[in-house]
Formats: C-alpha cells, structure tokens, sequence
C-alpha cells in the first residue's frame, strides 16, 4: 500500500485532531480510564492545538492519509523538546507518532519515522528524542528498531493517574 504523507498546513487541523483522539483510544484502552482519556484528547488533541503547532515554524506536523481517499489514518508531531533530560538548540522531540491500526504491518510507522527524521535533519537538528510509555513494549521494540537509545524517563500525568515513561533518544 502507497500511503501518502504530507507535512500539514493550514487547514489540517481537523484531520490531524481526528486521527489523534481516534490512535490515541486505539493504543491506550484499557489502559487509560475513558473519562480521562476523553479529557486528555480534547484537551491536548484538539484542532486548536494542532492550529497552533501548524503555525509554529519550531514545529512540523506530518499526516498520513488512506490512498482511496485521503482518510486521515496517522501522523507525526516535531516540537522543540519537553523532556527531563538535557538538551540544547540541536534537539527535536518526536512528540507524536502514531497510525490506526488498520495500517499495521504495513509499513506506515517506518515511513513515517523516515519522514519524521528527515524534517528534523532539514530543520538541522542533530538528535532526536521521544517518550513512551514504559509498558508499551510493541512501541518500545520500534523505537529500538529504529536506533533508538535509552535516555532517562518521566512521570506523566493523564487525567488522575500518573503514569511512568521512558525517554529515548536518536543521534541523527
């Protein structure tokens, strides 16, 4: 399957905001309690805040579409790092990265790691850095997959549960 990626713009916000409520119940029911996850989606995910990262030349937002179509089916986020390890001017953090899981075994997480990778060197960035949850050991394995390190880890809070993270890092 040729999915097709495009870095967003004016406009996307919609989509984007979609593809990230719909990924995010897909990846953390039954994990995260609804109530929580419905706050934090609309709260983190909304298409004002996709509005804001779309207009913030720091940050590139990439989204994924169906080829029959153009469904929104997944997407990256690159902002300037909000980790708890240090970084300088040279760091990017892969805020958001995921794909409905329809597109599993597809191909569509390497593609958009690539992509995510290569806007970070063109922005010249010279490391990459993400957090995942601790327990989400399908994610972890793609990470390392894809040469990503150990770097630290968080505490993160969504809605009343504190959940733990780690944070890896990627030499680009």
């Amino acid at each position: 399957m040729e999915w097709r990626l495009r870095q967003a713009g004016p406009g996307d916000a919609p989509a984007l905001s979609l593809v990230a409520a719909a990924t995010f119940l897909e990846t953390f029911a039954g994990i995260i309690s609804g109530p929580d996850m419905v706050h934090h989606c609309t709260t983190n995910s909304s298409p004002a805040k996709f509005d804001g990262w779309i207009a913030d030349m720091s940050c590139v937002a990439t989204l994924a579409e169906h080829p029959d179509g153009a469904a929104p089916i997944g997407y990256t986020l690159l902002v300037p790092p909000d980790l708890p390890v240090e970084t300088d001017a040279r760091d990017i953090e892969l805020r958001r990265i995921y794909a409905l899981s329809l597109t599993r075994g597809t191909g569509l997480g390497r593609q958009l790691m690539a992509r995510a990778i290569d806007d970070a060197r063109a922005m010249g960035k010279r490391r990459m850095l993400l957090g995942v949850l601790g327990i989400n050991i399908h994610a972890r394995a793609f990470y390392e997959r894809q040469g990503f390190t150990l770097a630290g880890t968080r505490r993160f809070r969504v809605g009343g549960a504190i959940y733990n993270d780690v944070i890896y890092a990627r030499t680009l």
